[in-house]
């Protein structure tokens, strides 16, 4: 016989939460690849795709777009009961991660040696953003991954992984509206809220992870700004790029 009371209400609704943050960042990416990726060969007069839609550019939004999914999946799986499913597909989600992380990187240094920086901004100064994007995502996957006999800190770090992921996306709707590029690393923070408002709902204070890792989050925008156009980091962009020459 089904269970009702407060613990299983707390429970429903926290799987309604994650599982709406997962469509919300998918309808997030879909929106803002439309033009340029998604729906690019439907439109009359499509987006010219800024690095030219080369098969390691469709690997990369084959993966990337496969790990959203797969995050409202498992999801979904929680919120059926169905845990051996969501730990077998864990194992599948790590191997995926590591493939966004080479693919990603190798995408974002190939931009700089096509000098393709978004909006007239320095390539090389660029490169600082997708990389470190990169590098919060595989942090949070990886604490996630050892979280994984702690629901709670577990589904935290998953959601903070995936929404490290967003700027780019994100870029393409608010960057043609005539927002300068540091608007879009704060609309990406903003799928923060959500989290912040649901803990303080549910639990009355802020979870540890959403605390520090919404932080990091948080952080990291200026952080990437402010290094990007340092001699430290151009020199570092130039050592990355020469090794792809």
């Amino acid at each position: 016989m089904a269970t009702s009371g407060p613990a299983s209400d707390h429970r429903r609704s926290e799987n309604r939460f994650f599982s709406g943050m997962a469509v919300a960042i998918l309808l997030a990416i879909v929106v803002g690849f439309a033009r340029t990726y998604f729906l690019r060969d439907l439109l009359s007069a499509p987006t010219p795709a800024p690095l030219g839609l080369t098969p390691l550019i469709h690997w990369h939004g084959l993966l990337f777009t496969g790990w959203v999914f797969l995050f409202l999946v498992q999801a979904r799986l929680v919120a059926a009961k169905r845990i051996d499913i969501h730990f077998r597909l864990g194992m599948a989600a790590a191997v995926l991660a590591a493939l966004m992380v080479g693919i990603g990187t190798l995408v974002a240094i190939q931009a700089v040696v096509r000098g393709v920086g978004p909006f007239g901004m320095d390539p090389r100064g660029f490169l600082i953003v997708p990389l470190f994007a990169l590098g919060l995502f595989a942090v949070f996957v990886v604490a996630g991954i050892r979280a994984r006999r702690d629901p709670q800190r577990h589904k935290r770090l998953m959601l903070l992984a995936t929404i490290a992921l967003l700027p780019p996306a994100i870029a393409r709707w608010v960057l043609p509206l005539g927002f300068a590029p540091p608007v879009v690393l704060v609309v990406a923070t903003l799928f923060l809220v959500p989290l912040v408002i649901w803990d303080l709902k549910a639990r009355r204070r802020l979870h540890p992870v959403t605390l520090w890792g919404g932080l990091l989050l948080v952080v990291s925008g200026p952080l990437r700004l402010a290094l990007a156009h340092t001699e430290g980091w151009l020199a570092i962009s130039d050592w990355l790029v020469g090794l792809m020459k």
